[in-house]
């Protein structure tokens, strides 16, 4: 395992220098490809099962066996032919490695050229995370893994012809993943949902208040709560808590920060305060969640 230097660096990397890829020496962005046999040889079972948070994308895919693997905090329970897409910034989990064969592709966002890169909205945080093909869809995706695990372990071509290549041929696959239905999809959300969604992305560390929202977007705060409930399912202020009590989740999993540090971070003034707003969302003091999110899966 790569041990971080820096004391509040909360992004980390999972794989060991070991299984690092050859496509990537320094010239170009990164792309790694590893089975997961590969991975459990590569470092201890505890440290691989401890939260993480990376600065790449994960596709996880199996070919035997069943698996569960977390994503901010939500365990999803993979089988062969199912796809796992984690997001950059997105804490992560393993559990049942031992229990399953199959692949994990990682890459940089700018790996992929531009245009697919905005065609899949590609960083989008909201994005599923779980994709079921069909089986014509799977025979397709089997055979674009197969070639790009083949071209990424080959060494034949000059450097900047087989980065393209690996480039032209990640993004076959995003794509088909990318279209590929969600579970559970329900209707395209609306625009004031969407803007409103991206404001809190951009702003939850400096406001909570939603009336600060709804001048910003020029909306009033009952068309964000509307327009939040019926994409969401909740109302717009809680999204907002909802979001920030995520960011606290994962530095607090992910980070020796201290508790009151990651208050400050997350807008407030003071450890008591950030405490409360804590307990009272999620049923425990962060000193509890962090202690709880490093115990070892069963």
């Amino acid at each position: 395992m790569l041990v971080n230097t820096r004391q509040d660096d909360i992004t980390g990397r999972l794989f060991a220098p070991a299984v690092e890829p050859a496509a990537h020496d320094g010239r170009g962005p990164s792309i790694e490809i590893v089975t997961l046999s590969r991975l459990r040889a590569g470092g201890d079972a505890p440290a691989l099962t401890r939260p993480f948070r990376s600065d790449l994308h994960c596709l996880l895919t199996l070919s035997s066996g069943a698996m569960r693997h977390s994503v901010d905090f939500t365990e999803h329970a993979l089988n062969p032919g199912q796809w796992l897409w984690a997001r950059p910034g997105q804490v992560q989990q393993w559990s049942g490695l031992d229990q399953a064969e199959g692949t994990v592709i990682r890459f940089a966002t700018d790996f992929l050229d531009p245009d697919t890169a905005i065609g899949v909205c590609v960083d989008d945080p909201h994005a599923p995370v779980m994709r079921v093909p069909t089986a014509e869809d799977h025979a397709l995706l089997r055979a674009a893994t197969t070639q790009l695990q083949w071209e990424h372990s080959a060494d034949r071509l000059p450097w900047d012809t087989r980065l393209q290549v690996l480039r032209h041929l990640l993004a076959v696959l995003v794509l088909r993943i990318a279209s590929l239905p969600a579970p559970q999809a329900g209707p395209d959300p609306s625009e004031v949902y969407l803007a409103f969604r991206d404001a809190v992305e951009r702003d939850f560390a400096n406001s909570r208040r939603l009336s600060d929202y709804a001048e910003a977007l020029a909306y009033s705060p009952r068309t964000l709560s509307r327009a939040t409930l019926a994409a969401a399912g909740i109302p717009a202020k809680e999204f907002i808590d909802r979001r920030v009590i995520l960011e606290a989740k994962r530095m607090l999993a992910c980070s020796p920060i201290p508790a009151a540090r990651i208050g400050e971070r997350l807008g407030f003034t003071s450890a008591t305060n950030f405490n409360k707003f804590f307990a009272q969302r999620t049923g425990t003091t962060p000193i509890a969640f962090r202690a709880t999110a490093h115990k070892q899966p069963t």
